[in-house]
């Protein structure tokens, strides 16, 4: 795998697959930003802004789907996407 971006743009939607994607891979860093906003408690249109550069005062729906689709990744990623990472990530044609 690649170093990741530190702060890359965000799809609408984030993944929703039940395996590892190449997109998972390049927004790892957004989903442990996104983990660790949540275990703080952060307000979900402020996590919005700042982590997924989406304003929630413009664009509410969008803002509020991004963040719900990609804190739910984030999340999949502990308990399952990890594991694919750790066997080489979405490239591994052994997945």
């Amino acid at each position: 795998m690649k170093r990741p971006p530190s702060n890359p743009d965000v799809a609408d939607v984030a993944p929703a697959d039940s395996v590892l994607t190449v997109y998972d891979e390049e927004h790892i860093i957004t989903y442990l930003r996104m983990l660790d906003a949540d275990a703080e408690g952060a307000e979900w249109r402020e996590v919005a802004k700042l982590v997924l550069h989406i304003d929630p005062q413009h664009e509410p729906d969008r803002a509020r789907r991004a963040f719900d689709t990609h804190l739910a990744r984030a999340k999949w990623m502990t308990e399952h996407g990890y594991r694919q990472l750790l066997r080489g990530g979405a490239s591994n044609p052994n997945l």
